[in-house]
C-alpha cells in the first residue's frame, strides 16, 4: 500500500497546536480557512467521541487557482486538511500527501506545484509541532 499521510507526533496538546498551526501556515503563505473540532461536533448530534481531534482547512490560493484552473474536479479534494489528535497518549498532526492525492486525478502537468504543496504542509507541521 501507498504511503499517503505525513504524521508527526509531538508532545505538545491538540487544543495548544490550534494557534501554532495557524500562525506556522501563515509562515508559509497558507491561511486557514477554519477549524473542525470533530469531538465538539460529534457531541452536538447526539454522538459520544472521545479522544480530542481537530482539523484544520489550510490554503495557498495562488497554488489552489493554478491546480484548479488545470482540472475543476481537483476541487473535491481542495482545501488540503492538516488534522491534529490524540492516540496512544501522543499527538498527531497529519496530513494526505498532495503528490498522492493530486496523482488520483491523473492532472497533467501538476507534478511540480503538488510537491511544493507537499513540502509547506510539511513545514508548517514541523514547525508547528517543533517543542521549544
Amino acid at each position: 500500500m501507498i504511503n499517503m499521510l505525513y504524521i508527526k507526533e509531538t508532545s505538545i496538546p491538540v487544543d495548544a497546536m490550534e494557534d501554532r498551526l495557524k500562525v506556522s501556515a501563515k509562515n508559509h503563505q497558507f491561511g486557514v480557512l477554519n477549524v473542525t473540532d470533530l469531538r465538539e461536533k460529534m457531541h452536538s448530534k447526539g454522538v459520544e467521541f472521545t479522544p480530542a481531534c481537530k482539523v484544520f482547512d489550510v490554503c495557498n490560493p495562488h497554488r489552489a487557482k493554478e491546480v484548479l484552473e488545470s482540472k475543476l474536479e481537483i476541487s473535491t479534494a481542495l482545501p488540503c486538511r492538516i488534522s491534529v489528535y490524540e492516540e496512544g497518549g501522543k499527538t498527531k498532526v497529519a496530513t494526505l500527501l498532495p503528490t498522492k492525492v493530486l496523482g488520483m486525478f491523473g492532472a497533467e502537468g501538476l507534478d511540480a506545484i503538488a510537491q511544493d504543496v507537499e513540502s509547506d504542509l510539511i513545514a508548517i507541521i514541523d514547525e508547528a509541532a517543533a517543542v521549544d
